[in-house]
């Protein structure tokens, strides 16, 4: 008997997360039989099973989703669009967020890196970069790798650009099913001038405890670092793959550009 869906998958999170049949079904709560009889198809598992394993396997909740439709049953976590009714506070909280970060810059992303959001702060610095204009992407990998966008402005792109690979090639492990992740790293490859070493994962590259993003235009130079804030425990898919980067000066003279800027805007 060929194996089910359900078992290449889970045998495709297993490799991800590097774990041996038997120390997936242990830390499961699972006997290494019966997983192996899950992944070959001679037994189905329970919806607690499943729900087990995921736990176990630390998987997204789309991932959830996708494994427990695998083993014929009904997803458990909804996806409501960011404008539905029900996310009403979500949108409040984030809007707050954003604004609270004037005069830096601050973004709402998913977890493919597209810009559902940003501050006023990020659009002036963005403007200011790139001469006026307004970028022609939306999407955060795009922004430091496509040439037309902000990479001529980055002081210390090759640093940057590998810290993005890097979270790339994580978010392949993280779900190592997804096309859109594995589509995307592809096309952040295929940009000019990117090293051919950066198509394999550095399992032994340590990442710098904190990275500064240094742009430079018409003489000046803006040094940021950033935070992440995402939603704690959330049981939406939408919600578990939001997040928000908080764009802080480095320096007294970048923020004295970010305020230099909101003044000429307001």
């Amino acid at each position: 008997m060929s194996a089910p869906q359900i078992g290449i998958l889970l045998r495709e999170w297993r490799a991800a997360r590097r774990l041996s049949q038997l120390d997936l079904a242990l830390e499961a709560g699972l006997s290494s039989r019966h997983l192996s009889y899950v992944e070959t198809g001679k037994a189905k598992p329970s919806r607690e099973a499943i729900e087990r394993l995921a736990e176990a396997l630390e998987m997204p909740l789309r991932e959830r989703n996708e494994l427990l439709v695998a083993a014929g049953y009904a997803p458990r976590y909804g996806e409501a669009p960011l404008d539905a009714p029900s996310l009403t506070q979500v949108r409040r909280a984030v809007d707050l967020l954003l604004v609270q970060q004037e005069p830096y810059p601050a973004f709402l992303v998913d977890r493919r890196w597209n810009i559902l959001g940003a501050n006023r702060a990020a659009a002036r610095v963005n403007r200011f970069l790139l001469d006026g204009r307004d970028s022609p992407h939306r999407n955060m990998i795009r922004h430091f790798f496509d040439p037309a966008d902000l990479r001529g402005a980055v002081a210390n792109w090759n640093e940057v650009a590998a810290e993005l690979i890097r979270h790339l090639h994580g978010a392949l492990r993280t779900a190592p099913g997804d096309p859109h992740a594995r589509a995307l790293l592809d096309e952040a490859l295929s940009y000019p001038g990117v090293p051919a070493r950066w198509r394999r994962r550095e399992l032994d590259a340590a990442p710098a405890p904190l990275l500064t993003v240094a742009f430079r235009k018409h003489d000046r130079e803006l040094r940021f670092f950033s935070t992440i804030t995402t939603f704690a425990t959330p049981r939406d898919v939408t919600l578990d793959e939001l997040r928000i980067e908080s764009c802080f000066a480095e320096d007294e003279a970048t923020a004295a550009l970010c305020r230099e800027l909101a003044r000429a805007d307001a």
